[in-house]
């Protein structure tokens, strides 16, 4: 399954005003100009042709709230660019990330000052390839993804104004995926810590048994269902969305049936909190206190457990993810854009690859305040991964992310608020036993066309 529908929340947003930006982009002038969603550019970064000449000049870089706590090592970066390319600047500005990002992003797009060099995330993607507004790199640097995880490299491409999927972005990080449980309480459970589960349904069978054998003095897992969606029908390889993305399927595969069924009868089994079905709990902290046997699937929680409930730290193990019938992971990172619109494209683009390169990506994953994944082949190989040293959960957490991250794609897919809302209550009334999950499946397919034909 390629899932590769990634919501319309930015097909509304892109598409404000943009009819009269002139979406797209378009041959060069008498003059020798050109236009990238609307905006005029020099003719060399639209069309065929790959961008060639000297890097110099002045651009601007922006990331996404990460100014406050790795000053140190972008300011390295810039500052190594910079000698390497004498005759080049680089100005860096940090956005805070909240949830206009995209809007301001688009409209400064709108407005022809995107920033040269953009550090995004897949929907804002979207938005800007669809509309011009990023460089198409398969033709102005068609040996730009050579040094990527091929899987990743491949699955990272995203529709022009033509329709055509191309390649307008650099894979930068990415968080990663695992399974975290508690050993204590697997055992417990009758169940083994060494053999975790290798499918989703699979591990709704070894929930059942935690229920069995906990009397209500722990659980699985937490029950709202938003914790699941989508991520759980992906990797089961559920057809969530028709083939052109504009409407929901799910509710026509047996599977889903079948998972929303397990969901219930664990429910109702005391799998999992009763208060739980529609809270917004965090499951970190509940894990933390001993009364979950699975925790979060972001290796970076374990960083929290090991500060905040370093008994249960130790208590934790950590295994693969379960590959299912997708058989890899997923899981959008954040890219690196080169704008269209930027008058000095060739070091804009030079800088992109700079920032992306394996040298640099591996001297940021080492930074011991964060935990992040690089998205190049040469990164991932190096010893900090392939050869790490001992055997408490974070350590094993790196090994299994470091080998994963060479199968796992892009093909996330996602929805909108609106549209997770609408499904996950019609199977919380299955879960309560009030529809069956037919039924319920066929209401949230129903509710979620809805929102898509709004464009919500």
């Amino acid at each position: 399954m390629r899932a590769r529908r990634l919501t319309r929340t930015l097909t509304c947003i892109a598409a404000l005003s943009l009819a009269a930006a002139g979406c797209g982009l378009s041959g060069g002038s008498d003059d020798g100009d050109a236009t990238a969603g609307g905006c005029k550019v020099d003719k060399a970064n639209v069309g065929s042709g790959e961008l060639s000449g000297d890097v110099k000049g002045s651009i601007t870089f922006q990331t996404t709230n990460l100014k406050k706590d790795f000053g140190d090592y972008f300011n390295g970066v810039i500052a190594a660019f910079e000698k390497e390319h004498p005759d080049a600047k680089v100005k860096w500005i940090d956005d805070p990330g909240d949830a206009t990002f995209t809007q301001r992003l688009v409209a400064d797009a709108q407005g022809c000052t995107l920033p040269d060099v953009v550090n995004i995330n897949v929907n804002t993607a979207i938005a800007l390839t669809r509309n011009g507004y990023l460089l198409d790199l398969d033709k102005k640097a068609p040996d730009a993804g050579e040094p990527f995880v091929p899987a990743l490299w491949k699955s990272s491409l995203y529709a022009d104004a033509s329709g055509t999927e191309v390649h307008s972005v650099l894979p930068w990080y990415s968080g990663g995926i695992v399974q975290t449980f508690n050993t204590e309480l697997m055992k417990k459970a009758g169940l083994d810590p060494a053999k975790p589960p290798t499918t989703v349904l699979g591990l709704f069978d070894d929930a059942e048994k935690v229920a069995r054998a906990s009397g209500g003095k722990y659980y699985a897992f937490l029950a709202n269902p938003q914790l699941r969606i989508p991520a759980d029908w992906q990797q089961m390889g559920i057809q969530i969305f028709s083939a052109d993305g504009k409407s929901f399927t799910f509710a026509d595969d047996p599977k889903t049936v079948r998972w929303v069924e397990a969901m219930t009868k664990l429910y109702k089994a005391g799998g999992m909190p009763r208060d739980s079905l529609s809270s917004t709990q965090d499951p970190a902290n509940v894990y933390g206190q001993a009364k979950l046997v699975y925790g979060p699937t972001n290796p970076n929680f374990l960083r929290f457990i090991q500060q905040n409930n370093p008994t249960v730290y130790k208590k934790t193990g950590v295994a693969r993810f379960m590959l299912d019938d997708l058989g890899h992971t997923v899981g959008a990172p954040q890219y690196i854009g080169t704008a269209s619109t930027s008058k000095n494209a060739v070091t804009a683009l030079a800088f992109a690859q700079f920032l992306t390169n394996a040298k640099n990506q591996l001297e940021w994953a080492k930074d011991p305040n964060v935990v992040i994944f690089p998205s190049t082949t040469a990164s991932l190989d190096d010893p900090f991964f392939q050869s790490v040293k001992g055997t408490d959960p974070f350590a094993e957490a790196r090994k299994i992310v470091a080998s994963d991250r060479k199968t796992a794609t892009a093909d996330e897919v996602a929805l909108t608020p609106g549209e997770l809302n609408a499904i996950s209550a019609q199977i919380q009334l299955a879960m309560q036993g009030k529809k069956s999950a037919e039924d319920a499946l066929e209401d949230a397919q129903s509710k979620g066309n809805e929102l898509i034909e709004q464009g919500s």
